[in-house]
């Protein structure tokens, strides 16, 4: 229409017949596409559990990773550890990090949630199923401790080690020292000793699955027959995958083991 009245300069057309062509030029434009919101069913909510001696901050690399993909993601840390090493008391025990998870799930109203954790994190996730199996999709134990009812992490690894424990704090033997943040720190023993407790038959219903960080061919085979989580998680029937990795695959490997969590996610 522009180029016709360009053309003929002294034409004069009705101003309803301009706004009404104006108007269609509008309605035809094409739409502009349309950004996928974390409501999108195709997206999760990860709850990522940290091991013994972490923080949340075990966790920032998956975080990006999964952010970008358009998950949500709550990095917990457990109290006494991480940036809140200056809580850290002997008192503190398992049922306290268990009720750290509850607490940031009911309080962030979230649902439908994938729970993962890693090493001592199995024992936290496993008093979160015990606890709040509905608001569970899935439990991930990534090289986790899988305990049975009543027993603690020191009982389920039969940790025979001389640990440095002092005032009810242990000292593990990795940490450093004068070392820069973020790094490992003491733990309560507290959390070590406590029984767990999972004797909700809801929460033994939940999809659950196991995932081993083993280095090497070798180190499966002596892990598929001796590890006690493998054989708790294979005696209740989950699906178990092997990640070839160090045992911190959160920090050495995690673009995979993001794409292997999602690949969980979606079998559900």
């Amino acid at each position: 229409m522009s180029e016709f009245l360009a053309r003929n300069p002294t034409l004069s057309v009705p101003k309803t017949i301009l706004k009404s062509v104006a108007l269609i030029c509008l309605l035809t434009l094409p739409a502009k596409p349309t950004i996928a919101s974390y409501d999108d069913q195709s997206h999760e909510t990860f709850v990522l559990v940290h091991g013994a001696t972490g923080g949340g901050w075990d966790w920032r690399t998956m975080e990006n990773i999964l952010a970008k993909r358009g998950h949500k993601v709550h990095r917990i840390t457990l109290t006494g550890l991480g940036e809140r090493a200056h809580l850290l008391s002997p008192k503190i025990n398992l049922t306290t990090h268990i009720t750290d998870v509850v607490n940031t799930v009911v309080y962030e109203e979230l649902d439908n949630i994938i729970l993962a954790g890693h090493s001592y994190g199995g024992m936290v996730v496993t008093g979160v199923m015990n606890s709040i199996p509905k608001r569970i999709k899935h439990a991930v134990f990534l090289d986790a401790a899988v305990p049975n009812h009543g027993i603690s992490a020191r009982e389920h690894w039969g940790d025979k080690r001389d640990l440095h424990i002092k005032d009810g704090i242990v000292y593990f033997p990795w940490l450093r020292k004068n070392s820069k943040p973020p790094h490992d720190v003491p733990q309560s023993l507290a959390t070590l000793t406590q029984p767990v407790s999972f004797n909700n038959d809801q929460a033994k219903k939940l999809p659950a699955t196991y995932v081993a960080f083993v280095s090497n061919p070798e180190t499966r085979e002596i892990r598929e027959k001796t590890d006690l989580s493998w054989a708790n998680a294979k005696g209740r029937g989950w699906p178990i995958h092997v990640l070839e990795s160090d045992h911190n695959a959160q920090r050495s490997h995690p673009i995979e083991l993001a794409d292997l969590l999602e690949q969980i996610a979606s079998t559900d």
